[in-house]
């Protein structure tokens, strides 16, 4: 249980402080991992219950995650998950592709064989994880792929690019993870990974160019990929990113109850 008790006159501010961050992980961990579909409701009294807390960290929590677009706060139905319509993932993706594209030019020119070392150790444990036929260990795929990347941005060198770029690639895992189909990236590991092999080399010969275009094309593959989305949940055709109306306690994170 998390203890929001204040420990002194002014502890009550910065201990509420923490817990929204304490909140604002934990129910952003869940929502990147899909284990809530898109337009289940978000139940503030069931979450306060939950993690032992008061309402305020709980709603502080959620509103940093409207600013990520991972929920919506919306007039008569509270806090849901955020539904994008399949157009909106597209575009989504070919920006994501544009920046990392960006990102990766800038990397390939601040490149170091120290920095080539780290990309190679986490692509030898995304080999590993391709050849084992274990699917609940394969579906790891995320978390090292993340680490591939990130790794790129230190490259970069730019706390601007590693904060920007983080946002993204949270929507990109929560869009994939919600994308309401077997978990695609653990079925296509070693052609990920090839990507990843040609985005090194690329980077390993200071090819700003060549690391941009791999870079774009690895993005937007992923568009591929996500060709069984079923992803618009709205009752109400002329809305994207809506939620059914009908029914708000379609899903939830936890349960929500009528």
């Amino acid at each position: 249980m998390i203890n929001d008790r204040p420990t002194g006159p002014s502890g009550h501010s910065r201990t509420a402080g923490r817990l929204s961050v304490q909140m604002y992980v934990a129910i952003k961990t869940r929502l990147l991992r899909g284990n809530a579909p898109p337009g289940a409701r978000l139940s503030v009294e069931e979450l306060r219950a939950e993690f032992g807390v008061s309402k305020q960290p709980v709603m502080e929590a959620l509103r940093l995650l409207t600013a990520d677009g991972l929920v919506e706060i919306l007039p008569q139905i509270g806090c849901v998950v955020t539904t994008y319509s399949p157009e909106e993932v597209e575009d989504f993706f070919h920006m994501f592709a544009a920046v990392q594209g960006a990102v990766a030019a800038v990397a390939a020119l601040h490149c170091t064989p120290a920095a080539l070392d780290e990309l190679d150790i986490v692509s030898q444990q995304i080999r590993a994880l391709a050849a084992n036929p274990d699917q609940e260990i394969r579906n790891d795929y995320l978390r090292l792929n993340r680490d591939f990347h990130e790794c790129i941005h230190s490259i970069a060198g730019s706390r601007m690019i590693t904060d920007t770029s983080r946002r993204m690639w949270d929507l990109s895992d929560f869009l994939i993870n919600t994308a309401r189909m077997a978990q695609p990236m653990a079925t296509s590991i070693d052609g990920r990974q090839d990507d990843h092999d040609r985005i090194r080399n690329a980077l390993a010969s200071r090819d700003a160019d060549a690391a941009k275009a791999e870079m774009e094309q690895h993005v937007l593959e992923t568009l591929d990929l996500l060709q069984g989305w079923d992803l618009t949940l709205s009752a109400d055709p002329d809305r994207r990113g809506s939620v059914d109306r009908g029914n708000p306690c379609n899903g939830s994170l936890p349960p929500c109850r009528p």
